[in-house]
């Protein structure tokens, strides 16, 4: 098999001790089982007829009414149990995940968190990612995960989550920790011997490795926005594009080879990971990416007031589809079974996630 030369990935060290270190003061994992037992807040179904949201749309669901409007948090990538399992199911469950990113607009930055959201119980939770370190004195330490998390792909056990021009980070579902007690202290993260303060936020996962980009001489690195799962191939293969508002910014979109038994990307005796593909032809604001039946679409965002467009197609040949969902939509996802497209918009109050008809694309 091929690969291109120009830009590359290349994974960290496994943050071993310094997770079983956090799972000691915490109690041990709770994994994803432990979490979908305890999911809390209550997403409902759109209050408008999911047409009316976007030509394409026919399912729509809304968060709680405080995660609706709130301005510190912004939803930004989302993946599936589709993705996760051949039986697109977890536990029994149909999950969706997303990932949100801190706006840091009251002052405090705090980093990025998923969400597992049930979609039978219409339950969901937020998960907090964090980074534990050893500072120089051996102590512990817990920091925030400070990346703008535009995408996500939930591969078996784990996620990785794009990091922009750091490449992505990984994180097992199994890591999954819940922070005891009623964390009153929403703008603190820490350990305070057996106390940990983690936003307010009851979990908490920890990334276990990076995988950081690079890029060869004369060449630009590439820009991890987003990124999806493609299982229709053999390999399976991580999609990741570049997001680019200035006339100059590149859009390249990129694919790189998954081990399917270990859902790590495929690497070179360099230890490198090179993409299958770098295709030049993606499209200015293009927020998420996802092939299926062997088209890539790609969603656009035109800001906040207006409805978002699909392009489908191949790299530099795509049709667009105007109007086809809500106003500002991220990252894209493909549920095979059901041949749906489901995406999610960002802005406060008009926050939903869609699902959409691929086939109204052909």
């Amino acid at each position: 098999m091929s690969y291109v030369e120009g830009v590359h990935l290349q994974r960290t060290d496994e943050n071993v001790r310094e997770i079983e270190a956090l799972a000691a003061v915490l109690g041990n994992t709770v994994g994803l089982e432990g979490l979908l037992g305890d999911l809390k807040y209550p997403a409902r179904r759109a209050r408008v007829v999911p047409r009316l949201l976007g030509r394409a749309v026919r399912e729509a669901y809304t968060w709680d009414s405080y995660d609706q409007r709130d301005e510190l948090w912004y939803p930004q990538g989302i993946s599936t149990s589709a993705d996760a399992s051949d039986s697109e199911v977890v536990g029994g469950r149909r999950v969706l995940v997303t990932t949100w990113y801190s706006t840091g607009r009251d002052g405090v930055k705090r980093g990025s968190r998923v969400s597992f959201l049930d979609l039978e119980t219409l339950r969901y939770r937020h998960v907090l990612l964090v980074v534990p370190v050893f500072d120089k004195t051996g102590t512990l330490r817990l920091k925030p995960m400070s990346i703008h998390a535009g995408g996500i792909v939930w591969a078996g056990p784990w996620l990785h989550i794009a990091a922009t021009s750091r490449g992505f980070v990984t994180a097992k579902v199994d890591d999954i920790m819940r922070v005891p007690g009623d964390d009153k202290r929403p703008d603190e993260i820490g350990i305070d011997g057996n106390r940990v303060a983690s936003f307010g936020h009851h979990y908490v996962l920890p990334v276990r490795f990076t995988y950081q980009a690079y890029a060869d001489e004369g060449h630009q690195k590439l820009r991890y926005s987003f990124m999806s799962l493609d299982r229709s191939t053999d390999p399976p293969a991580l999609v990741a594009g570049e997001y680019a508002f200035g006339a100059t910014a590149t859009t390249r979109l990129a694919r790189y080879e998954l081990d399917p038994a270990t859902w790590q990307l495929h690497h070179g005796d360099d230890g490198f990971s090179r993409p299958l593909a770098l295709d030049e032809g993606g499209v200015r604001q293009m927020q998420g990416v996802a092939v299926a039946r062997g088209r890539h679409h790609v969603t656009v965002s035109h800001g906040r007031w207006m409805p978002g467009t699909v392009c489908s197609g191949q790299p530099g040949s795509m049709r667009v589809r105007r109007w086809a969902l809500p106003m500002g939509p991220e990252d894209l996802t493909y549920w095979p079974s059901t041949d749906r497209l489901w995406s999610l918009t960002e802005h406060p109050r008009r926050r939903w996630i869609v699902a959409m008809d691929r086939a109204w694309f052909d």
